[in-house]
């Protein structure tokens, strides 16, 4: 089916002119005199894209535009303008108009731009279907709830993914910042090319630039051949920057000049590579926090805080979970044969009453070792117990405890401890509490492995 595009203007030969220019590069192509008559065939023929004068009689282009907007909102807007209306043109692109054209028209511009504005069209109509056939299941592509502190996020994501802004995804450790980044991936124009994922907390300091950027052979000790660094992996799609506030900042301002040029130089390397990047980056950090340490350099955090989003931790959104619950255990079912058809009241009680300091990823976690360890129908306490290895129908639940549970789970400090030794009993009591399990300490406390690795290393630990 050929690409249907509505061209109004009220200058005839002008209107006819593109026209015949558009059909006979194969456009399916209607015409309009004026706003009105063009939002009328707009309403019945549901074109992709609508090229419009700006100035004109009875309805003039930006007036079109927000019509438009209510009435075909998948429509991608292209304004005519003459020199003299230029400003007025920039600003009807922050109303959704997707560009703007100086007369007369470069035809040679305009023919790059149809299809660009034809995808962003298709991927509109696409977001708004997915998102009306998802939410009313479950949420938002692999996305779980659909409560009240969830529908922020989901709106955020229909406007963020169509678009090739920045986006900086915050919230707490196990809220799930890496899905959010795969599911703006998938819903926007970059869906087809590649989604890549680093992790800067996880890769040391002297690795993450050859593994962001690459290298050429012979760059370093160890440098066999020529690597490509994820921003080439990327081309064309998305790269999604998980604990970007880890990152040090001599990286993070050699990162920054990536993103202002879309240049990137291999490490060793000469020449530099135009890259067509769109950048996520999250933090599990209060980014305000980090600014005012310094370990977050602010032009970075402008650059890529274009648009910000924010996750809801698990306890905010208990309402949730019972889905999340059927979810996780149709997905567990899955992988591991199983046929359990659910939880029984008592567990179910449980899993909703527990704080979930580690969020979505330890009601996953938590989830997944009892669908293994369950040979019954339905999930018991029993199969919660046994994930602590006491077993037995009869033991509470493996699950987190809130911190009131009992007098263990408390860390009293007398009146002038310093802030150090404050910090530091809280670390070693939290990891005595959860078995010397540094994973599972590092998402209690809300920071990243990396550091509770640094933490305990400067106490004297391994």
């Amino acid at each position: 089916m050929s690409l249907k595009i509505l061209v109004v203007d009220d200058e005839t030969a002008a209107r006819r002119g593109l026209v015949s220019l558009l059909s006979g590069w194969g456009y399916a192509v209607e015409e309009a005199a004026d706003g009105r008559e063009a939002l009328e065939k707009a309403v019945a023929g549901l074109p992709s894209v609508v090229i419009t004068d700006l100035v004109m009689p009875r309805l003039d282009g930006h007036a079109l535009l927000k019509a438009l907007r209510e009435e075909a909102p998948f429509a991608a807007v292209i304004l005519l303008t003459g020199q003299g209306s230029i400003e007025t043109a920039v600003g009807a692109m922050k109303d959704g108009a997707y560009d703007y054209l100086t007369k007369p028209v470069d035809v040679a511009r305009l023919r790059l731009l149809i299809p660009k504005a034809a995808s962003s069209s298709e991927a509109l109509r696409e977001v708004a279907l997915l998102r009306r056939q998802l939410s009313q299941v479950m949420g938002m592509g692999r996305l779980v709830g659909t409560g009240p502190a969830m529908q922020p996020v989901y709106r955020m994501i229909e406007m963020a993914a169509p678009t090739p802004a920045p986006v900086l995804i915050t919230g707490e450790s196990g809220t799930g910042k890496e899905l959010v980044a795969r599911t703006i991936h998938e819903l926007s124009p970059r869906a087809r090319a590649p989604f890549v994922a680093v992790n800067c907390a996880a890769i040391p300091e002297t690795l993450l630039e050859s593994e962001i950027f690459g290298h050429e052979k012979g760059a370093f000790t160890g440098a066999l051949e020529r690597r490509a660094g994820c921003f080439e992996l990327a081309h064309q799609g998305t790269l999604f920057l998980d604990e970007i506030a880890e990152m040090n900042p001599a990286m993070q301002a050699k990162f920054l000049r990536v993103l202002e040029t879309g240049m990137v130089r291999r490490l060793g390397g000469r020449a530099e590579v135009q890259m067509d990047v769109r950048v996520l980056a999250a933090t599990n950090k209060d980014p305000q926090k980090t600014l005012r340490a310094g370990t977050f350099r602010e032009d970075l955090y402008y650059r890529l805080n274009v648009v910000s989003l924010a996750l809801p931790p698990l306890r905010e959104r208990r309402e949730d979970i019972p889905l999340l619950i059927q979810a996780f255990i149709e997905e567990f079912n899955a992988k591991y044969d199983k046929r359990i058809g659910g939880v029984d009241e008592s567990a179910q009680a449980a899993l909703e009453a527990a704080p979930w300091p580690g969020n979505v990823r330890e009601l996953r976690n938590t989830l997944e070792r009892a669908v293994i360890v369950c040979s019954d129908q339905r999930l018991g306490l029993k199969h919660l117990s046994d994930l602590s290895g006491t077993g037995g129908p009869d033991t509470a639940p493996a699950l987190p405890q809130p911190l009131s549970a009992a007098a263990e789970h408390a860390l009293t400090l007398p009146i002038g401890t310093t802030l150090d030794d404050a910090e530091k009993q809280l670390i070693l009591r939290t990891l005595a509490a959860q078995d010397n399990n540094k994973t599972r300490t590092a998402q209690v406390l809300g920071i990243s492995l990396k550091t509770l690795h640094n933490k305990l290393k400067a106490y004297g630990g391994p």
